[in-house]
């Protein structure tokens, strides 16, 4: 990988802020942060581009809620070209959480997290995606 260097100037300031946050979320240096905001910067371009992305859809449900167990399997079932791979946990006598990831466009994985999350009866869900990685170095 070729390396370049570049300098920028920033207000005194700005630059104390950034060297707390480096040191809060322990980044060895200026560098290796920089190259992750410039990397998540890019992933927010791809989702915003609706481009080929992975992403995981997570809810938390209560399994005694009449047919909902059914619903969500029945869900995954007809977008099963989009799901990699899902986890089911037993929380407690009452209560899962599923973990779907999938890998589609973000507008479609988007798409599904929403209805899946909409669910009557999906107590929390959330989605989460992020880049292929294919194009990031």
């Amino acid at each position: 990988m070729n390396l370049i260097r570049f300098c920028i100037s920033i207000p005194a300031e700005l630059s104390n802020r950034f060297d707390k946050l480096i040191r809060k979320k322990k980044y060895g240096n200026r560098s290796e942060a920089i190259r992750d905001l410039i990397r998540g910067s890019l992933i927010e371009e791809e989702i915003a581009y609706n481009r080929a992305v992975v992403g995981i859809v997570s809810l938390l449900y209560n399994h005694h809620k009449r047919e909902l167990s059914e619903k969500l399997t029945k869900l995954q079932h007809s977008h099963h070209q989009m799901i990699i791979s899902a986890m089911h946990v037993h929380l407690d006598q009452d209560n899962c959480m599923e973990v779907i990831i999938l890998k589609g466009n973000s507008q479609e994985i988007k798409n599904l997290g929403d209805v899946l999350i909409a669910t009557k009866g999906v107590k929390h869900g959330s989605i989460y995606l992020t880049s292929t990685g294919k194009d990031l170095k």
